[in-house]
């Protein structure tokens, strides 16, 4: 079992975590430009786009997870906080898969194409249905304020790791520390 992650882990944590409020952000571009002005269509396309690039690089970030492991967490962690870790783990990867998926799915209710900043685009495969679209939308919502939330007490316990427990929780995940140190590999 490895003692930090590797530098592509890492990347991938960091990257994620930028597209994550990123594309939470653009969301509120929108509200810059009245109805009809062509603005509004490039911020959804490209929202659509990052939550795409999004949605692959949290599969390749799980299959590093399966194909490399993670380090062990500190010994003097009790079986709660372990719990809990893993609770937050499991739900920051579900929203990070799901999240983007539902997004696939409103874009087709909607009866838009997925476009992948214009490399490629997706037709639907499904009728166009705004009422049923409108409460994708909301799930779509609440897993995006839900991934923000969760990804708020990730960052809390990841700082009173290192400030409170002074453990290496927070620095085993920080770019250029421990897998050169260490002589691991990607």
């Amino acid at each position: 079992m490895p003692n930090t992650y590797s530098a592509t882990q890492k990347t991938l944590h960091w990257l994620i975590a930028l597209l994550i409020v990123g594309v939470y952000l653009l969301t509120f571009g929108e509200d810059f430009y009245e109805r009809g002005d062509p603005m509004r269509a490039t911020i959804w396309w490209l929202h659509i786009s990052f939550g795409l690039l999004l949605l692959g690089l949290v599969l390749a970030r799980i299959g590093l997870r399966f194909t490399r492991g993670t380090p062990a967490l500190p010994p003097e962690m009790t079986p709660v906080e372990r719990g809990a870790s893993q609770a937050v783990h499991l739900g920051l990867y579900l929203l990070m898969l799901g999240i983007p998926l539902v997004g696939v799915v409103l874009t087709w209710l909607r009866g838009d194409t997925l476009s992948f900043f214009g490399l490629f685009t997706i037709p639907s495969p499904v009728e166009a249905d705004r009422t049923l679209g409108r409460s994708v939308k909301d799930i779509h919502e609440l897993g995006a304020n839900l991934i923000l939330a969760l990804a708020a007490v990730h960052a809390a316990a990841a700082l009173w790791h290192h400030f409170v427990r002074r453990d290496n929780v927070l620095t085993r995940m920080l770019p250029g520390r421990g897998s050169e140190q260490h002589g691991l590999a990607d």
